[in-house]
């Protein structure tokens, strides 16, 4: 699968580098902030960081998924504000991370820092069709830890 980025900073593959897999078992690509100072993403508060590419997918079967860095979100409380960020393969416009600081400290973004995981995957569009009934299932209507596992 062919993964189209267009720059939209000169930054972007020459003091910015493009989003890479870490190691060859990486199923996200790092994304970086693309931003020419420092941003402070103060306690509790969310923060639009540009990454100064756009991207192209094959088609209406590949979605981008935007995923927090585990060390970023963990040590320090910086995730995506929306949990995953969603881009559908027809978006053109920038790659934005929106994120949301929920430690109890302010956070300062780097310029180049990474901040989020760019996760390529397959898409089925469901065909819909409206029933008068659902099929029985032994969970039937059972919602939030009905299964009694915890």
């Amino acid at each position: 699968m062919e993964l189209k980025i267009k720059a939209l900073s000169p930054k972007l593959g020459n003091e910015i580098p493009f989003p890479t897999y870490a190691t060859a078992g990486s199923a996200g690509m790092d994304l970086r902030a693309c931003i020419d100072e420092s941003v402070t993403v103060p306690a509790g508060e969310r923060r639009m960081i540009p990454t100064g590419l756009a991207i192209a997918l094959p088609g209406p079967e590949w979605v981008a998924l935007l995923h927090a860095r585990s060390g970023l979100a963990i040590k320090h409380g910086l995730a995506p504000a929306n949990c995953v960020g969603v881009i559908d393969s027809d978006y053109r416009g920038e790659v934005v991370v929106g994120l949301l600081n929920s430690s109890g400290e302010n956070y300062t973004v780097k310029p180049g820092e990474r901040i989020a995981q760019l996760v390529i995957m397959p898409v089925t569009q469901a065909y819909i069709s409206v029933v008068e009934e659902l099929d029985e299932t032994v969970r039937g209507e059972g919602g939030f830890g009905s299964t009694g596992r915890s």
